[in-house]
C-alpha cells in the first residue's frame, strides 16, 4: 500500500497509460524504475474518480490531489511535493491555475488485477475513450470482467498518440464475485475516512469537464 497525503492508498501498483509505448507501466519503488504492463489486460472494475496528476517546476516536484467522486461538488486539494499547495476549490474554478502550475485532469480508476487491488490513471484522448465506452457499459461492469485488449493509432493534426481500446469480458465466478465486493468495501472505506477529513479544510465549489486534450 502507498501513501499519498496522510493516507493509506489500499493499491498496490499504479498503473499509467503510456501513449507513445501503447500499453500501462507502473513505478517500481524497489527497482527505481517504470515496469511496462503489457496487453491484454483483464481485470474487475470497482469505482472511479477524478484527480489531479502532474509535474511542479518551480518545486522540482510531482503535483498531486484528492481524489474525488464529483468533480462538479467536489472541491479538490492540489499541491505539490516539494512546494506545498497551489490551489483549492472546483475544478471548473481552478482549472487555470492547475494548468499553468504544471497539473492536469486524470481519471482515476481502482480495479482488482490479478487479485491485487491496484490504480489505473488515464489523461487527455485515453479519458475521451475510456468514457465513451463507459457510456454503453458501466451497467455491466458489477458482474462482467473489463479488458483493455489493445491499442488504437489516432492523429490530430502532425501528433500521434494511442488510446486504449475497451471491451466487456466473461462474467465473474461466485469466488471473482466475493473478491471484488470486499475489494470495493475497502476501496469505499478509504474514501469515505480520506473524505471526512479533507472536506473540513475544503470550500464548496463547481465545475466538471475533462476535456483537457493532451496525449
Amino acid at each position: 500500500m502507498n501513501k499519498t497525503a496522510g493516507y493509506t492508498n489500499p493499491a498496490v501498483k499504479f498503473l499509467e497509460w503510456k501513449s507513445k509505448d501503447k500499453q500501462f507501466a507502473y513505478y517500481d519503488k524497489e527497482l527505481k524504475q517504470n515496469v511496462p504492463i503489457e496487453l491484454p489486460l483483464k481485470f474487475q472494475f470497482l469505482e472511479e474518480f477524478h484527480c489531479i496528476k502532474g509535474w511542479h517546476d518551480a518545486s522540482e516536484s510531482s503535483i498531486t490531489s484528492n481524489e474525488v467522486k464529483l468533480i462538479s461538488t467536489e472541491p479538490l486539494t492540489v499541491r505539490s511535493f516539494k512546494g506545498g499547495p497551489i490551489a483549492n476549490g472546483l475544478y471548473k474554478e481552478i482549472k487555470p491555475i492547475i494548468l499553468g502550475a504544471g497539473g492536469s485532469y486524470f481519471r482515476s480508476i481502482y480495479a482488482l488485477l490479478d487479485g491485487e487491488i491496484v490504480n489505473i490513471t488515464l489523461k487527455g484522448a485515453a479519458v475521451a475513450a475510456y468514457s465513451e465506452f463507459m457510456k454503453d457499459n458501466s451497467n455491466k461492469l458489477e458482474s462482467l470482467f473489463m479488458e483493455i485488449t489493445g491499442a488504437k493509432d489516432q492523429k490530430k493534426g502532425s501528433i500521434k498518440y494511442s488510446t486504449p481500446i475497451f471491451e466487456v469480458g466473461k462474467a465473474f465466478s461466485p469466488i471473482e464475485m466475493t473478491a471484488a465486493d470486499e475489494a470495493y468495501l475497502t476501496i469505499a472505506n478509504h474514501f469515505n475516512v480520506e473524505k471526512e477529513e479533507i472536506i473540513e479544510n475544503s470550500a464548496p465549489n463547481l465545475g466538471t469537464e475533462d476535456d483537457d486534450l493532451d496525449f
